[in-house]
């Protein structure tokens, strides 16, 4: 439970927030891992052209980046993950690598978190393949193949100085030198796959996080972004030691924001409710 909680004021929202990671936390595999693999399995079985879209180009780049992962995963963390030729064992799970299944699709199996390959292409960055299956109110066939320009451009203040800025960190990025961000959201329910604004009517409440990576190949020169999803109800606060805190500092945070912030995030309607449920755990955590 709250394993990340950027909301402690250590990542504000609407902010870049890049910075360095240690190269042995690039990926973060918990005890989740085997009901999020199985979620995916589920989602690339059934919904496949929503979660996953490659153009024909990045094969090589794709195959990069699974061979990358699956060196670093087998060395991190041998007591989850076994190479054998070509079969990686995962605890109570096999995903082979074969020549018929996308080289990202057989990545993204590995791993809870969810993949993205950025391209530079002229003055942009543009997204060359991912797999998505627990996008965070966003669809992946609107954003595939587009500018980072054009992907973030619901996002109050990203463009000009801020999308200049972004593009520079991706430009400046070193092979072997990962680098991580944080972002969150308030749902009103705890599923994963997420592509569109909830329909529920439950006061339930969770923060939902993303643990966002960037870490350039030193092959293709592509970057692969990396986003873990990870959820908690907002009542995880009162069993934490720095709940009463923690609520608080979220609590501000949400106030913080503008009209367009909390429109883009779909909590100008819950705003209100939200604050006073956070003010009350701060209160009953103390």
């Amino acid at each position: 439970m709250l394993a990340h909680r950027p909301y402690d004021g250590s990542s504000k929202p609407f902010t870049i927030g890049v910075r360095p990671l240690e190269p042995a936390r690039w990926v973060e595999p918990d005890d989740q891992l085997d009901a999020y693999l199985s979620e995916k399995q589920t989602l690339f079985a059934d919904s496949y052209g929503d979660v996953f879209a490659a153009r024909a180009d990045t094969a090589d780049s794709q195959r990069e980046i699974r061979d990358a992962l699956a060196d670093y995963l087998t060395r991190q963390y041998p007591q989850i993950y076994r190479r054998d030729g070509p079969r990686l064992h995962i605890v109570r799970r096999t995903v082979t690598f074969d020549d018929e299944t996308p080289p990202l699709l057989q990545a993204a199996g590995l791993v809870q978190d969810d993949l993205a390959i950025m391209r530079k292409d002229g003055d942009n960055w543009r997204l060359v393949a991912a797999a998505i299956c627990f996008p965070s109110t966003w669809v992946l066939r609107e954003k595939f193949d587009r500018s980072m320009a054009e992907i973030h451009a619901p996002v109050p203040g990203f463009a000009g100085d801020m999308e200049r800025r972004v593009t520079r960190i991706f430009d400046n990025l070193r092979t072997g030198a990962p680098v991580e961000r944080f972002n969150w959201s308030i749902y009103n329910n705890d599923t994963l796959h997420h592509p569109l604004p909830s329909t529920t009517t439950s006061d339930a409440s969770f923060i939902r996080v993303e643990r966002q990576t960037l870490l350039k190949m030193p092959g293709s020169g592509d970057i692969l972004f990396t986003i873990r999803v990870l959820i908690d109800p907002l009542a995880a606060f009162r069993a934490h030691p720095d709940g009463a805190r923690l609520a608080q500092s979220l609590r501000e945070q949400l106030l913080a924001m503008t009209e367009a912030q909390l429109a883009y995030k779909g909590m100008s309607e819950s705003r209100d409710r939200l604050a006073a449920e956070l003010a009350d755990l701060a209160t009953a955590t103390l």
